[in-house]
């Protein structure tokens, strides 16, 4: 842990992180940070994309614990790659963090970042044990706390929103007219969908676009429990209602199943990584995709007309429905990737030939 001295001129302190079940881990804290952080903590898989992680509103109100055994190589570049304006984590979890970091687009360390967003940090744990209690006992309420007795007790799962605080309007003059539900979009689906000749707009979670003149629709990610967006999945219904092309992503694929009538249920410890295999439905294809959710649906709940279009090789769990007859599909991954592979793309190009 030396170079972490040299690097940002301040030294370390020792923190735990503790879990609700009472389990802790030992580590060390930055000086600067003092007190306690509390969040769900939940683990990624992923080697890279660290920085995407770190700023996808999904992870808002979760303290993301890294497996990876060394994070922040290529230190932190400007916001054109950020899936949000900010860090979204409640906090970081690391075993160790790279501080010669080498980059020819890189600003900054991976804890320069942390410190100048005021984004709690433990290192030194060991994140592969972490992981599989996580497994084990299934993802839980957690504390990063440099306080030298600590009683967490029970927490409730943080119930956050992150949207758009009015309509946003993207390529205006073009014909086809998009609505895309933020729920916690990352910027890379806004990205994705601008590569299309289409106009977007981009509206709050809880808005009623119902009345309004679009083309279709797409219901984003986000974070937290599908069932506490009543708003959202009640717009959604009456777009099921009148028939008009709807894609949902991730939590908008759980709303648009509870907005046909099936219902969702919680994991016991997620998907979060950008290796995760799954099979289409219709030609037997495998895709690795990029995930990050906590919740899935319910197959035997799905309404007359509804299938399942692609499967988790790693679990079976639904990663996708499909109407048989209607224009309404959606996925549980991440087509627009960052991070991860960028296999499934072409389902952005599946909902624009239904507009």
């Amino acid at each position: 842990m030396g170079l972490f001295f040299y690097q940002t001129g301040e030294p370390v302190r020792p923190s735990r992180l503790i879990l609700s079940d009472k389990r802790q881990f030992r580590g060390q804290s930055p000086s600067w940070q003092a007190g306690t952080f509390t969040g769900e903590v939940v683990f990624n898989t992923g080697m890279v994309g660290y920085v995407e992680s770190l700023t996808d509103p999904s992870y808002a109100g979760e303290i993301l614990v890294f497996t990876y055994p060394l994070i922040g190589n290529y230190g932190v570049a400007g916001k054109r790659h950020w899936e949000s304006d900010k860090i979204q984590a409640a906090g970081a979890v690391f075993s160790e963090a790279c501080e010669k970091w080498s980059h020819s687009a890189g600003l900054r360390s991976l804890l320069q970042w942390l410190k100048d967003e005021n984004v709690p940090v433990i290192t030194g744990i060991d994140t592969r044990a972490l992981t599989r209690h996580l497994r084990s006992r299934g993802t839980m309420m957690g504390a990063i706390t440099t306080a030298s007795s600590l009683k967490l007790g029970r927490l409730p799962f943080p119930k956050i929103k992150v949207s758009v605080a009015k309509p946003l309007i993207y390529h205006a003059k073009a014909a086809k007219k998009v609505i895309l539900v933020d729920c916690g979009a990352k910027k890379n689906i806004l990205r994705s969908l601008l590569k299309l000749p289409i106009s977007v707009k981009r509206v709050p979670y809880d808005y009623d676009y119902s009345k309004e003149d679009y083309d279709g629709v797409v219901i984003s990610n986000g974070p937290g429990d599908p069932v506490d967006y009543p708003k959202t999945i009640l717009a959604a219904r009456k777009v099921l209602a009148a028939g008009k092309p709807v894609f949902g992503i991730c939590l908008g694929s759980q709303i648009m199943a509870l907005a046909a009538g099936a219902q969702t249920y919680r994991l016991p410890y997620g998907h979060r990584g950008h290796n995760q295999p799954c099979i289409s439905g219709t030609d037997g294809r495998c895709y690795i995709t990029s995930q990050n959710h906590g919740y899935a649906i319910k197959e035997d709940t799905l309404p007359k007309g509804w299938q399942v279009s692609f499967r988790n090789l790693n679990d079976g769990t639904v990663e996708g429905l499909e109407h048989r007859s209607k224009p309404f599909f959606s996925v549980q991954f991440h087509p627009e990737a960052s991070p991860g592979p960028t296999d499934s793309y072409w389902l952005f190009e599946k909902f624009y030939s239904y507009l």
